[in-house]
């Protein structure tokens, strides 16, 4: 039986995805169970692997796809606890955008019982990256203040989400398209393109200002990096966490590399600072390797979340696997509001 998944030939643009069509589905390995994937995500995350500028990836040609929802369509022979036909969820890194696909069963977390398979798709990645931030990394308390940069994106729309539920106060820097979608989900939102941010910030925060507290945000989520790590830094409070959980600044730059070396450099200079103010940077992928218990339990508490109506991921599109490119190039723009979806097999058509 054939089956069709997206590759990555070459390192480039969107327009290198190739949809191919293989001869014979994949046999699983003794560990393994295959997949008949439902929905993957389409995230930044892919883009930066497409690039071939994400550590650790394999060389091309390969599929890319970092989050998938799928149904067991076959076990390997050492695999017990799953049934043939059971919704699961992994994290893949690579490999998701096909329609089947071997995960190794112990990667595997079950999928509730009416959960819809293009919203818990969006989980897995950003979600999860989002209550890490918020609650591993961050350590929030409710009533805390946080900045969101790219708040009407993957990640900030499920970092605001997330953060109503935890009762934050929350601004987010986003393009005026998006500022209905931030003040929805409970954010004050921030013309970055307008307004200096670190300026408004402190503006914002003004007026809670007494009893020593002084103006500034408790932690700022950066996923852009570079050069806007040092505004960032400026926005908070004394004693305030930086995060710098992506490098979406690199990806303009001309010299990519030096653009990430100076992410890091930057980075370490903002530690060393003598002011009291905190700086980490966070992977999901690192902190999964620290903490492999986290994972599948932040993961688990969300889907129960999702399938209880507390959170409902914003999902821009829903696009079929073979338009794949398209999803890339609104990605590459920055056209996204929310999360993109791509949906491979079955009920997620």
């Amino acid at each position: 039986m054939s089956y069709q998944r997206v590759i990555i030939p070459r390192h480039g643009h969107a327009e290198v995805l190739q949809l191919v069509e293989e001869a014979e589905l994949p046999f699983p390995n003794p560990d393994q169970v295959r997949l008949r994937v439902l929905a993957v995500g389409a995230a930044y995350t892919d883009v930066l692997i497409r690039e071939g500028m994400y550590p650790g990836i394999p060389k091309p040609p390969f599929s890319p796809g970092y989050e998938v929802v799928g149904e067991v369509d076959q076990l390997g022979e050492s695999v017990t606890g799953f049934a043939l036909g059971q919704r699961v969820v992994a994290l893949t890194v690579t490999g998701g955008y096909s329609e089947y696909l071997c995960v190794a069963a112990d990667e595997l977390v079950p999928l509730p019982d009416g959960v819809d398979a293009n919203e818990a798709a969006c989980l897995v990645l950003q979600y999860v990256t989002a209550y890490q931030l918020i609650h591993r990394v961050a350590k929030l308390q409710p009533g805390q203040r946080v900045l969101i940069h790219g708040a009407g994106g993957g990640v900030g729309t499920a970092l605001l989400e997330i953060g109503q539920i935890l009762g934050l106060e929350m601004y987010g820097t986003a393009s005026t398209a998006k500022h209905d979608l931030v003040r929805r989900l409970g954010g004050t939102p921030i013309d970055y393109q307008r307004e200096d941010f670190v300026e408004r910030v402190h503006a914002l925060t003004a007026s809670g200002t007494g009893n020593g507290k002084k103006s500034g945000v408790d932690a700022v989520f950066d996923g852009i990096g570079g050069g806007h790590l040092r505004p960032s830094y400026n926005a908070l409070a004394p004693g305030g966490r930086l995060v710098c959980y992506g490098f979406s600044a690199a990806m303009q730059s001309r010299q990519r590399q030096l653009a990430f070396a100076a992410t890091f450099g930057l980075m370490m200079a903002l530690k060393l600072w003598p002011d009291g103010k905190q700086v980490s940077f966070y992977s999901i992928t690192g902190l999964k390797q620290a903490h492999p218990d986290w994972f599948k339990q932040d993961l688990a508490l969300l889907l129960d979340w999702l399938g209880a109506g507390q959170i409902r991921p914003v999902i821009a599109q829903r696009l079929p696997l073979r338009q794949a490119v398209t999803a890339h190039q609104l990605l590459d723009r920055g056209a996204v509001a929310g999360q993109l979806v791509l949906v491979c097999t079955g009920e997620g058509e």
